[in-house]
């Protein structure tokens, strides 16, 4: 096991814990935004202003600036020093800002024409349009703080740090519960609360960063130019970025068109199976691959492809080893996970079963699901962000194709199966990719995959025993998460050793 391997367990087990705690807190935002906002035309247009700022955080924020940003940050660091490094960040900061700057001021002077445009329902009620445009108004300027963020949490994980950048979400919903409550409390706009929230969550996620950031030495003031060389690499890098995420984008629009041909109540089922795949792959997924990217840029700068690939490999390793059993205990404990989480109300046992359906077919995708994350932080890490792209599209007419035959059979399960089906797509062809750059012998985590998928299939099939418990049967997934650790730690997974080190490190940190 190299020692990158081990950095990246370590990082991961970081960003895993603080992503943890965003999830957590984020599920609290919903339940207190539902409370204070309900599910009338005030929510309508605050979700409708919030998402405009949001989308172009998806498109060229955290995602596409920092995974461009780090490489590029990387490889001048290594080849001009510090000094050079930081002054290429501060340059393209001066341009995030100027043209983010541009397109927040068009948005906000013509709020109103540009909701019309997003929400074209809204035009039979004028008042409710104009509510929207207000708040669009206040909530836009977001953008701004949230991809200073952005390059923030670029420049703080190339250097090994984790910890603020993982936490910013939180901030976020902190901020939320907080301008939510008040709003309630002190009888005020409460839409209007929540978008002032969105804006100080922004400068506030903006500011946990700075101490961060002294301490890695770095500092805003100091030279920069317009001209600076890794601007425009970056730019080169984020352009395919940019169009990748877009693609992503484009899928969830078409999932959501095709679900609406459907029964009733196809794109709840859809959405909420989804929530909950997105949990684990959000939380040790993300992990791995934000942690994975720093190091696979340091060594591709450096030209040292025998532990670049390695590195990559224990990569995939480690996602696998936290996937697969993810995906065998929601695909065998779907229906009592889905129950004990929402069946009350008008949530019935009827849409308890489709949903927990769908989360079956979504679930036998989330080992491709974390998988492709790693993988194209790889591309990412030797400046190739057109690959991904190119396969993202393939994927993206697989899932049409096979969503359109398979709707017709199975509905919105086929859907889901559809997504599942796009996606082992894409992770398959991302490794065929990597097999043209590295040659055939460059993949060595074959026989572990076999392995955490028997162990995974054992424990699905233990936990899918205890059905007849009903909601009591959630209960049991700590008893399968320690027997599936102990039994990769009794047959000698590296990978088991490596995330108990981990945690027993941050435990020992948090005691100290």
């Amino acid at each position: 096991m190299t020692n990158h391997a081990r950095v990246i367990a370590k990082n991961a087990a970081i960003v895993a814990g603080a992503t943890l705690a965003s999830r957590i807190l984020g599920f609290l935002r919903d339940l207190v935004t539902a409370f204070a906002l309900g599910a009338g035309p005030l929510a309508d247009a605050f979700f409708v202003a919030f998402r405009l700022p949001n989308l172009l955080r998806r498109l060229f924020g955290e995602g596409s600036l920092t995974m461009a940003f780090v490489p590029v940050y990387t490889r001048t660091r290594e080849d001009s020093g510090d000094a050079e490094a930081h002054a290429m960040a501060r340059s393209l900061m001066v341009w995030v800002l100027l043209v983010l700057g541009v397109i927040t001021t068009v948005a906000m002077l013509g709020a109103g024409p540009l909701v019309h445009v997003i929400a074209p329902g809204f035009a039979d009620d004028p008042a409710l349009l104009e509510l929207t445009a207000d708040l669009t108004r206040i909530c836009f300027p977001y953008i701004l703080f949230v991809a200073g963020m952005a390059l923030c949490m670029g420049l703080l994980n190339a250097s090994g740090r984790f910890l603020a950048p993982s936490l910013a979400p939180c901030a976020l919903n902190v901020c939320l519960i907080t301008a939510a409550l008040i709003g309630v409390w002190a009888g005020w706009s409460v839409p209007h609360c929540l978008a002032v929230g969105v804006l100080v969550a922004g400068a506030a996620q903006l500011a946990l960063q700075q101490p961060s950031m002294a301490a890695a030495g770095f500092t805003w003031t100091g030279p920069w130019s317009m001209r600076h060389p890794g601007v425009g690499r970056t730019a080169r890098l984020m352009l395919p970025t940019v169009f990748g995420a877009a693609v992503y984008q484009i899928n969830i629009v078409i999932g959501t068109m095709l679900a609406s041909l459907l029964a009733a109540g196809s794109i709840s089922y859809l959405y909420y199976a989804d929530r909950l795949v997105q949990f684990p792959l959000g939380v040790f997924g993300v992990a791995v691959s934000t942690a994975a990217l720093p190091s696979l840029s340091a060594l591709a700068a450096r030209g040292d492809m025998d532990d670049f690939r390695a590195t990559l490999n224990a990569s995939i390793k480690l996602t696998l080893f936290i996937s697969l059993p993810a995906a065998a205990g929601l695909m065998a404990l779907a229906e009592p996970i889905v129950a004990l989480l929402f069946q009350r109300g008008a949530f019935a046992a009827e849409a308890v079963s489709a949903t927990a359906w769908a989360l079956v077919a979504y679930g036998a995708g989330l080992p491709a699901f974390a998988l492709v994350r790693p993988l194209v932080s790889a591309y990412y890490a030797l400046q190739d962000t057109k690959a991904p792209v190119r396969i993202g599209v393939v994927s993206l007419v697989v899932y049409v194709a096979s969503g359109v035959g398979l709707m017709q059979v199975m509905d919105h399960v086929g859907l889901a199966l559809a997504t599942t089906l796009s996606s082992w797509v894409n992770a398959v062809l991302l490794l065929v990719g990597l097999r043209a750059k590295f040659g055939p012998g460059w993949a060595t985590f074959q026989r572990q995959a076999l392995l955490y998928t028997a162990q995974s299939a054992a424990m699905g099939l233990a936990a899918l025993a205890t059905l007849s418990l009903g909601r009591w049967a959630v209960a049991l997934i700590p008893l399968w998460a320690v027997a599936y650790a102990a039994l990769s730690l009794a047959t000698g997974v590296p990978e088991a050793r490596l995330v108990l080190d981990a945690l027993r490190r941050r435990l020992r940190r948090k005691q100290g």
